[in-house]
């Protein structure tokens, strides 16, 4: 077994064992074992940053075992530039979810553990897998774990919203499914990535796959206008869900817009490039109008992520090595905010049971140390220098201006939103007196909590102060995926 395969099965197998656990009378004993499972499952992924070569492009710490042998269909593994950060990004954020559940859920502690500890080794699956029938079967199976955490232990809609996530993405993904048997056939037989990158189609055949492939992508980002099920499922979804959803259930939309819509049909993705970035656009400034306008800070911070997502999509678009690198760091950066910033409501959720921004106001009066770390994330999400939430968005604005002014000049402006409706909502939840007995009665931040948000608030510093190792890891794959898709235009 392979340094990605532990990777993968380990979160996996502890999973299953809490499963095991069975009853609540156990559940000290439940969470120690999560949390020593999702520790193991990091330190298991930290040997990949140390032996990882920066030079090269091609596929590492690569795994390939027959599957279904009928049909061609093999155990592929591999990571590259592109995808390397993110398998450390989705075990980093086990532990923090981990340690954010460790007092708040009561009941079924094992199932929710477990539910975690599962999804997190499907994600990384999704990440590394080099066989198209691979990658679908773990993209399938993430919405599992996730429907049944926002189903069970959701707010009073649950069900609805969880019904409204499962529905959505996975009606989106069939048109998938018909794109990857599609290549399967032309291939000869084929499910290697490699091999569908190299595929000489045709341009009918390139456009309807990039629109299949659109469909499964999209809905998953989410991009707008199919982007209305995320506030939802936000609302309804417990606090560690919703960090999960947020930090990396995002971006494997994103990820397989760079893994299957540019490699497997360039001419497509350079044709409807100008949809792609009118979308984004959209997503930047309309969706950044409606954040503002926002009384539930979950509902504001979920319509924030669809406008972050925004500069993810522009920058893969814009086709060069600024816009592709800075999305993928948005997209890093994005996974250590937004989580900071949702379990930072469900700080504030758990004592007073309220996420409307009306039932606060002078937090900082009664938790200083809580409102320093809400600070510093609110900042990051404004995009501060200095913060992760400034490197990714400054990096695609420099690429879109290089692309095109007018489209940086739109996407720079529209950073002027993300400062509004971020600030405007910490000065009511936070600043001035105290407004309520509620707020008068808070008391500030234990050490479990303090943990989780000290780390949170140690990556996206470290990553705003010095972004060199997240850049370097993924420079030349990125260039090679440009040099990909450039040449396929050129023939």
């Amino acid at each position: 077994m392979g340094l990605l395969s532990l990777a993968i099965w380990t979160p996996i197998v502890f999973g299953v064992v809490l499963l095991a656990l069975g009853r609540d009378e156990q559940a000290r004993a439940v969470r120690w074992v999560a949390l020593i499972g999702a520790l193991v499952s990091f330190l298991v992924t930290l040997p990949l940053y140390v032996q990882f070569d920066r030079t090269t492009a091609a596929m590492q710490f690569v795994e390939n075992a027959p599957w279904i042998e009928r049909f061609n269909v093999n155990y592929h593994l591999g990571v590259d530039g592109i995808s390397f950060w993110f398998v450390l990004l989705t075990a980093f954020i086990n532990v923090i979810v981990v340690i954010a559940g460790w007092e708040v859920i009561t009941r079924r502690v094992n199932q929710y553990m477990g539910a975690f500890l599962i999804l997190s080794g499907l994600m990384i699956g999704v990440f590394c897998a080099l066989d198209g029938l691979l990658f679908y079967v773990f993209f399938e199976a993430t919405l599992i774990p996730m429907y049944l955490i926002i189903g069970i232990w959701g707010g009073p809609n649950k069900i609805y919203a969880a019904f409204k996530f499962f529905l959505y993405t996975l009606m989106g993904s069939l048109l998938m499914l018909v794109a990857l048997i599609f290549l399967y056939v032309q291939s000869g037989g084929s499910f290697d990535l490699a091999v569908w990158h190299a595929l000489p189609l045709g341009s009918t055949a390139q456009t309807l796959l990039f629109f299949a492939f659109f469909a499964a992508f999209a809905v998953k980002v989410p991009m707008w206008p199919v982007h209305t099920w995320l506030p939802d499922v936000h609302v309804e979804a417990p606090t560690g869900g919703s960090a999960v959803l947020a930090a990396i259930m995002l971006k494997l939309g994103a990820y397989g817009f760079l893994r299957f819509s540019l490699p497997i049909a360039p001419d497509a993705a350079h044709e409807w490039a100008w949809l792609m970035i009118a979308l984004s656009l959209i997503a930047v400034v309309y969706v950044g109008l409606v954040a503002m306008v926002q009384q539930d800070m979950k509902k504001l911070v979920a319509y924030s992520s669809v406008a972050h997502m925004g500069f993810v999509t522009l920058g893969f678009f814009i086709f060069n090595d600024l816009g592709v690198s800075g999305g993928l760091v948005q997209m890093i950066a994005h996974g250590f905010v937004s989580a900071a910033m949702f379990l930072s409501i469900g700080v504030l959720y758990d004592r007073v049971h309220s996420r409307e921004i009306a039932s606060y106001g002078g937090v900082v009066n009664t938790m200083p140390k809580f409102a320093a770390f809400a600070l510093l994330f609110s900042m990051a999400n404004c995009g501060l220098p200095g913060t992760a939430g400034f490197v990714g968005e400054w990096m695609v604005i420099l690429g879109a201006v290089k692309f095109n002014f007018w489209i940086g000049f739109a996407a720079a402006s529209a950073l002027i939103f993300g400062a509004a409706y971020t600030l405007w909502m910490f000065k009511r939840v936070y600043l001035g007196p105290v407004t309520n007995k509620h707020v008068k009665s808070l008391v500030d931040i234990n050490a479990r909590e303090f943990t989780m948000l000290a780390l949170l608030a140690a990556a996206t510093l470290y990553m705003g102060v010095y972004p060199k190792p997240f850049t370097d890891v993924m420079d030349v794959s990125v260039a090679q995926l440009l040099q990909h898709v450039a040449l396929s235009k050129l023939n």
